[in-house]
């Protein structure tokens, strides 16, 4: 048993009353690629020369693979994965011209985002410091083939090769994520690249006087109230609407528009998987790219539409002017057409409060030398007209995106549309590159796993990669005491049960939130892992108050609140986002997020930093470091079963059990995230577990670890933020459960408050003046 460490104080206190404490020797290996040297009985713990968040190769023995709902590396070990998006400037070209968009867009380049070559050792150490060394990285489409279909941007291809070949030197892993928000930057987010939509039929320059887009936040807009948000709306306009459609279902619905004889969602499919081809041949064969995700919150357009005079309010934003699609056919065809106008309300969300004629100049969508000769694509389809006799439009086929337009059968967006083409992604990605690369799926944003997921529509290594947002906080760009779970609202909750009161109900109300998100993935994939690819805090929330006092307390509670859920549901995480270009004034500078809880502004110039995992300069810039730098079992030789941290005194509780044989496996697996398997689990040739537990916490503190017992062995180390432990016992079942804290504790960030704690006090007294008016006017009658 180990009791000191060079680096920080360190104290074991060990106790294991109901846990076997007979001296078992390490299993028999059965089969295992590595052999880690903590299975000898004289191995002292932390003399492997890697820490607890180091993916590389040399940290994991070779490749990470899944099994079941769990990563686990080439020793068995259970991985919990926490990283980073890298990051949100990655949607703008690093010669990005707002006064000149949208013209010159072949000449872009995003060679240098997510930032430059030259400052990568900054901020990779940074990241590994913080223990955030698993990352989403995101490319666009654009940024690979801006200038033309089939024109590749060598450039950036190997701009991104050499950035990711630096990762394992940080012990770094990475899964590439294709990007796209609102189909494009030139429909109002970010994507695919500009001749995608010339080559449907837009005008560029024409989008926004016809409502087809909203631009004004890729331009630098979205930071006034008026028009914060307006961008998720964007979905629902005609460019990107459409956009979606053809790409999906164009053989389905939109079978006239060819691009040089081709079908539209052949073109479009076909350009976009060959753009993968050749990302995927660029950085596919890298140690640190673990595997790959096709798109971003894919959006399924006009499919699935109920009624062409309405979207649904349940599922799409509702904010200023949203013309329903037969309104936004008309605007886009060059019609004035009056649209009602939708504003921030309570309780709902929002309401209808006026309405405006649009597109008053009568500008096109369309071009006139495009592939629709300056028509609506749907009215080329017969899906609306213009009634030239009364000059008014006429809505022809009010079921079109519900039925197949020639068979009359009922189409869903996920089988008939969704998995022919992720399967055909999924050949083409795993036909140049190596086997083990894992694909990360995800849903339409906001909904639980499709039922629609069985095992016929799984593709190989396939992980579950939803997002997770509080809705509300995002919707109102607000956080306090009260929140909402809108999720449960979305879904027929009774109102009462979904709100919340202070920083106890936060942790309630994220933590069901998100547990139902993983859960819902259980049941309709079964044991495949789930890792929250998006979840993340507006640094701009409260109406940018932080900026000017600079005190940042309700983010740092939110992002507590949203880390503990996702913590209690044991899975992994990549937040939204590290962004090496945020500053206070313009944020992320792409329609009006700051999401980024690190400011280059308040940073360290690099003259100034050294790169250790110690190095305390590395934290200047950042923003709510407490709440996102926890400890976190990093890898577990067992199954982990429960983590708890608490932020306001550095203290955590963790529970693992050794696998048990696999003749001893239950019928059928639990979909909870709180029963996990314990059966079936690979071999362990490492009984070393590793928890990352950062530096900024231990400096100058006793680390008291409770728990183990007198034959179990463990070291801290601070230099490498890990609590290395070797437990004596290895018997199948064993469980084992740790209480780690510090002495002296810190200091509370906040106050972890509930509506109890807050006001029970007055609801007490209350009840006493309540009962003494009533006893009062009650005593005569017992004294008579």
């Amino acid at each position: 048993m180990s009791s000191s460490s060079s680096d920080s104080s360190f104290i074991l206190v060990g106790d294991s009353k109901d846990r076997e404490t007979t001296p078992t020797p390490p299993q028999a290996q059965k089969s295992s690629t590595a052999n880690h040297p903590s299975t000898n009985l004289d191995y002292k713990p932390g003399t492997s020369p890697t820490y607890a968040h180091d993916w590389s190769f040399q940290g994991t023995g070779g490749p990470l693979r899944t099994h079941g709902r769990h990563f686990v590396d080439a020793y068995g070990r259970v991985c919990n994965l926490r990283g980073v998006n890298l990051g949100g400037a990655c949607k703008t070209p690093a010669n990005d011209d707002n006064d000149a968009f949208p013209n010159a867009y072949q000449a872009v380049t995003f060679v240098g985002r997510p930032f430059p070559l030259e400052e990568a050792p900054e901020h990779l150490a940074r990241l590994r410091r913080w223990g955030l060394t698993f990352v989403r990285f995101l490319v666009t489409w654009e940024a690979i083939e801006h200038e033309g279909p089939g024109i590749y941007d060598t450039e950036y291809l190997k701009y991104i090769r050499d950035l990711l070949s630096l990762f394992p030197q940080y012990g770094m892993s990475a899964f590439v994520s294709m990007h796209q928000d609102v189909w494009s930057r030139y429909s109002g987010g970010s994507g695919a690249p500009a001749w995608t939509l010339e080559a449907a039929g837009f005008d560029l320059h024409g989008l926004v006087e016809s409502g087809a887009a909203w631009l004004a936040g890729v331009k630098g807009g979205g930071h006034v109230e008026e028009e914060r948000g307006l961008w998720p709306c964007g979905y629902q306009k005609l460019a990107a609407a459409t956009m979606a459609t053809c790409f999906w279902a164009g053989d389905t619905f939109t079978p006239k528009l060819l691009v040089d004889n081709l079908p539209i969602q052949q073109f479009l499919q076909n350009t976009f998987l060959n753009a993968w081809e050749v990302l995927v041949k660029a950085v596919g064969d890298l140690d640190a790219v673990l595997g790959f995700e096709m798109m971003n919150e894919p959006h399924r357009g006009y499919i699935d539409l109920k009624s062409l005079h309405e979207f649904d309010y349940n599922t799409d934003l509702h904010l200023s002017y949203v013309p329903s699609p037969f309104q936004s056919f008309q605007l886009g065809a060059g019609h004035p057409t009056s649209v009602a106008f939708w504003s921030r309300s309570f309780p709902m969300p929002t309401k209808k409060t006026s309405e405006a004629v649009l597109n008053t100049e009568g500008r096109k969508a369309w071009r006139a030398d495009g592939p629709t000769m300056g028509e609506c694509v749907w009215a080329m389809h017969g899906v609306w007209g213009w009634d030239r006799n009364k000059d008014v439009a006429v809505a022809l086929r009010e079921n079109y995106f519900v039925k197949h337009p020639l068979t009359g059968k009922k189409i869903d967006w996920y089988t008939d549309f969704y998995f022919p083409f992720l399967q055909k992604w999924v050949g083409r990605v795993r036909s140049v590159s190596p086997p083990e690369k894992i694909t990360f799926v995800e849903a339409i944003p906001n909904e639980f796993c499709p039922t629609a997921w069985t095992p016929e529509h799984h593709v190989p290594n396939m992980v579950y990669a939803p997002h997770w947002y509080d809705l509300n906080a995002l919707f109102q760009k607000a956080f306090g005491d009260f929140s909402v779970n809108v999720q449960g609202l979305s879904r027929g909750m009774f109102p009462l049960k979904a709100f919340y009161w202070g920083q106890k109900g936060a942790r309630e109300n994220f933590s069901l939130q998100i547990r139902n998100i993983v859960e819902h993935g259980y049941q309709a994939l079964g044991e495949k892992p789930v890792l929250i690819g998006e979840c993340g805090v507006p640094m701009d929330m409260n109406k940018g108050e932080a900026f000017q006092t600079d005190d940042f307390t309700w983010q740092s509670r939110m992002m507590d609140a949203m880390i503990t859920g996702l913590e209690r549901s044991l899975i992994g995480f990549t937040l939204w986002n590290y962004n090496s270009y945020n500053d206070d004034e313009k944020g992320d500078s792409w329609n009006g997020e700051n999401f980024s809880w690190f400011s280059r502004r308040r940073a360290l110039p690099p003259s100034l930093l050294y790169y250790e995992q110690n190095a305390v300069s590395l934290d200047q810039g950042a923003r709510i470091l407490p709440a996102v730098v926890r400890p976190y079992p990093a890898k577990t030789a067992g199954i982990p079963l429960r983590f708890e941290y608490e932020m306001n005194s550095g203290s955590f509780e963790f529970e693992w059990a050794m696998p048990k044989d696999s003749d001893k496996a239950s019928a059928s697996a639990s979909p909870t995230t709180s029963s996990p398997p314990l059966a079936g689990h690979p071999a362990l040739t490492s009984y070393e577990t590793e928890i990352y537990v950062p530096c900024m916490l231990t400096k100058g503190r006793k680390l008291l670890v409770h728990g183990l017992g007198p034959d179990d062995r463990c070291q801290y180390d601070e230099n490498r933020q890990t609590l290395f432990i070797v437990p004596h016992n290895t018997n199948p079942g064993t469980k084992y459960r740790i209480q780690v804290s510090l002495n002296p504790p810190l200091k509370p960030a906040f106050e972890l408050n509930d509506f109890w704690s807050d006001f029970g006090s007055q609801i007490m007294s209350l009840l006493v003046v309540v009962f003494g008016i009533v006893l009062y006017f009650l005593l005569p009658y017992f004294q008579d």
